[in-house]
C-alpha cells in the first residue's frame, strides 16, 4: 500500500502520530517534497502508483484521475471537497472522504482575529512601529455594530457565537436552514441581501460552487454600508477580488481581510498589498489542535476506506 500525503503542514510533521499510524498499517508514505499545494504536473507523477492520498489543497481534475489507475481513496485534509471532481471520482470507483468540523474553531478564531486587524489596523500599526514611527489610525469598534454570517455551517456559527460575545448584533442566512432555525441560534434571518444591506462586517463560510462563484460581486458589495468590512476564510472565489478592489479604491470599504484567493499563491490579486487590506496565506487552519485533528480524521478515513470499514466522513 502506497499512500501520498500532500498537506504543507502534515508533510512538515513527518513523525506526527497520524503518519505513524499511516506506517504502522504497513503503508509506503510519499510526501509533498515541495512545501506548497502541487502543481497539476506535479501531482500527476506522484499519483502515478499511490493507493491513496491524504489531500490538501491540491486539485484532483477527471485529467489527473484518470491518470491514476491505482488511486482509491482522496481522503481530504479538512472540510472542503470543491478541489476534487466528484463526479470523475465516482466515476472511477475513487472513494472521497473529509474532515468536517476538524478545523472549524481554528478558522472560526482567525476570522475574528482578522475582524480585529482590519478594524484597528494593527498589521499596520505594528510595520511602523517597528520602522520607528509612532502613528494614529482611525479605527473602529466591533461592539454594537452588525455582523452578517453568510453560511452557518460550524464555522459560521462559531463566529456568529464569538461575535454575540462582543456585543455585536448578528443578522445571517444559509440556504439550508429556515428562518426558525437561524433564530434558535441567536441570529436574525435574512436573504443574502439583506444580510449584505444590513453588515457592518461581512463575513463569508460557504464552500465555492458554480452557484457561489463571486457570490459577493460588485453589486452585493453596493449593498453593503458604507464603512464597511469585509473577510474571506473560505475559499477563494467567493469574493470577487476585482470589485472589492474598486470598493476600496473610491472609499466605500473600511478594509478587507482575506485568508483564501481565487488563485493561490495569490501574486495575481489586486488586494495583496493594498494599505487597506489584511492578506494571510490561507492559515485558517494552521494551528496546533487542527492540524491533528484534521491529521487523525483524515488518516482514519483513509485507512477504514481502503481496508473495507464503515467511514463516517464518505463524501463519494
Amino acid at each position: 500500500m502506497k499512500i501520498l500525503v500532500t498537506p504543507t503542514s502534515l508533510s512538515r510533521s513527518p513523525e506526527a502520530a497520524a503518519m505513524r499510524r499511516l506506517r504502522d498499517a504497513g503503508a509506503k508514505v510519499v510526501i509533498n517534497p515541495h512545501g506548497r499545494p502541487l502543481t497539476p504536473a506535479e501531482l500527476g507523477v506522484l499519483l502515478t502508483d499511490v493507493d491513496g492520498v491524504v489531500a490538501g489543497l491540491d486539485h484532483y481534475t477527471a485529467e489527473i484521475i484518470a491518470d491514476a489507475p491505482r488511486l482509491k481513496v482522496i481522503s481530504r485534509y479538512g472540510v472542503g471537497t470543491d478541489r476534487v471532481d466528484l463526479e470523475a471520482a465516482r466515476a472511477a470507483g475513487v472513494a472521497v472522504a473529509n474532515a468536517p468540523g476538524a478545523n472549524s474553531r481554528s478558522v472560526a478564531e482567525l476570522t475574528v482575529g482578522l475582524m480585529f486587524a482590519v478594524a484597528r489596523r494593527i498589521p499596520m500599526l505594528d510595520a511602523a512601529v517597528a520602522d520607528g514611527g509612532w502613528p494614529r489610525a482611525d479605527g473602529i469598534e466591533l461592539g454594537g455594530r452588525r455582523l452578517g454570517v453568510i453560511g452557518l455551517g460550524a464555522i459560521g456559527r462559531q463566529v456568529a457565537r464569538a461575535a454575540a460575545g462582543l456585543g455585536m448584533e448578528v443578522h445571517g442566512c444559509d440556504p439550508a436552514m429556515g428562518e426558525r432555525q437561524i433564530r434558535d441560534l441567536g441570529i436574525v434571518p435574512g436573504s443574502l441581501d439583506d444580510v449584505c444591506a444590513r453588515a457592518d462586517v461581512l463575513t463569508l463560510h460557504v464552500p465555492l460552487t458554480e452557484g457561489t462563484r463571486h457570490l459577493l460581486d460588485a453589486r452585493r458589495l453596493g449593498l453593503l454600508p458604507e464603512g464597511a468590512i469585509v473577510v474571506n476564510t473560505a475559499r477563494g472565489g467567493l469574493l470577487d477580488e476585482q470589485a472589492a478592489w474598486r470598493a476600496l479604491e473610491v472609499g466605500r470599504l473600511h478594509g478587507v481581510a482575506v485568508d483564501a484567493y481565487e488563485s493561490e499563491p495569490p501574486q495575481e490579486s489586486p488586494l495583496v498589498g493594498h494599505p487597506r487590506v489584511v492578506a494571510t496565506p490561507h492559515s485558517g487552519a494552521h494551528t496546533a489542535e487542527a492540524v491533528t485533528r484534521m491529521a487523525d480524521t483524515s488518516v482514519e478515513n483513509l485507512l477504514a476506506l481502503l481496508q473495507g470499514r464503515p467511514c463516517d466522513h464518505r463524501v463519494v
